[in-house]
């Protein structure tokens, strides 16, 4: 048996083997919900309610999903270009970090003038944390999946320092957080009385900025090519470094959009505990949309109702809210099947 390269693939395939992979993941799902003693159409209804059974249900989705459309656009634009970013957690931090620094008094601004300027000094702060990984690989060829996997803990434990000391809130027990931003660095809330902020709005105007860049411009051709093949990339006159350097500063200012949208739309203030994941879940959600920043929002709004639906079904059915961890792993291992699938196949000798 050999794995051999297919010709280009029609729409048709391309677009089957996502859906064979989300249908297999939901049969596997089943399996674990019947060997827990539960039905898997009552749980898999209880998720759907929970997730998007009411306006509540719906707009917590829409919620939980804004930060995972950043952090998956952010993996998506790096992996285009074969930049292995596993730091999406840390340069989310950075956003956080510079959100807090300014929002909390330092610039007396009106929120039309202070926000934009939040949100560019963040990107910045995400993108230059991604630069570094980025230089040591085109320089010293330092692998980035071991220099980003290892900012995260830098950086978080940083986070703890600073709550511990400059940025710890005077007025909060004791407890490791920061002051609350002012109300002119807040975003506002999409609905009244709801958790939906203009967060979600961002997202939304990122993902298509995104692909009008990766489709429409001439960086966009550069990323893909260099992803595609560095050598013939480079053979044909695109500069590989100088490109990979636009793709990490890029990136990592996506990744740091999701820390400002949490601190700014919805927390207030800095937690330690202020993702659960986010940047790591970023890699799944890109990985499922197929590193299209178009499906990466439908991408994250499935994975976001997994969680949401997940945590309400748990109360409901006595089935443990940890089957929408092994429901997205296992999503995420049966897309890259499909995707290894839509480009190879297996020829029998």
């Amino acid at each position: 048996m050999r794995v051999e390269p297919k010709p280009a693939p029609s729409f048709a395939v391309t677009l089957l083997y996502p859906v064979a992979a989300i249908a297999l993941t939901f049969a596997i799902t089943a399996l674990l919900v019947l060997a827990a003693g539960a039905s898997p159409f009552s749980v898999f209804h209880l998720v759907w309610k929970g997730a998007a059974g009411s306006q509540f249900a719906l707009l917590e989705t829409l919620t939980r999903a804004t930060p995972l459309i950043f952090t998956g656009l952010a993996v998506a634009v790096a992996f285009r270009a074969k930049l292995w970013n596993i730091g999406a957690e840390a340069q989310l931090y950075m956003g956080a970090v510079v959100t807090v620094v300014l929002g909390t008094g330092a610039l007396p601004l009106p929120a039309f003038l202070l926000i934009p300027i939040i949100v560019i000094v963040a990107m910045a702060a995400g993108g230059v944390l991604l630069l570094g990984p980025a230089v040591l690989k085109t320089r010293f060829g330092v692998d980035e999946v071991v220099t980003t996997l290892l900012l995260n803990f830098i950086v978080l434990l940083f986070v703890s320092m600073l709550l511990e000391g400059p940025l710890k809130d005077p007025m909060g027990l004791g407890w490791p957080q920061s002051p609350k931003v002012i109300a002119d660095a807040q975003l506002p809330r999409i609905v009244q009385g709801k958790r939906l902020h203009y967060g979600f709005v961002m997202a939304l105007v990122s993902a298509l900025v995104v692909w009008v860049i990766m489709k429409k411009t001439v960086l966009g051709y550069e990323m893909r090519a260099v992803g595609h093949n560095q050598q013939a990339a480079s053979f044909a006159g695109v500069p590989v470094n100088s490109v990979l350097m636009k793709t990490a500063l890029l990136s990592g200012g996506l990744a740091a959009l999701a820390g400002f949208s949490e601190v700014s739309g919805l927390k207030g203030n800095l937690t330690l505990d202020l993702s659960p994941g986010y940047g790591y879940t970023g890699i799944v959600v890109a990985m499922l949309a197929m590193l299209n920043p178009i499906g990466v929002v439908a991408s994250a709004i499935f994975v976001a109702g997994i969680f949401v639906g997940a945590d309400a079904m748990s109360r409901s059915a006595g089935v443990p809210s940890y089957i929408a961890d092994v429901m997205v792993a296992t999503a995420l291992l049966t897309m890259v099947v499909a995707i290894l699938f839509t480009r190879y196949r297996l020829r029998w000798k």
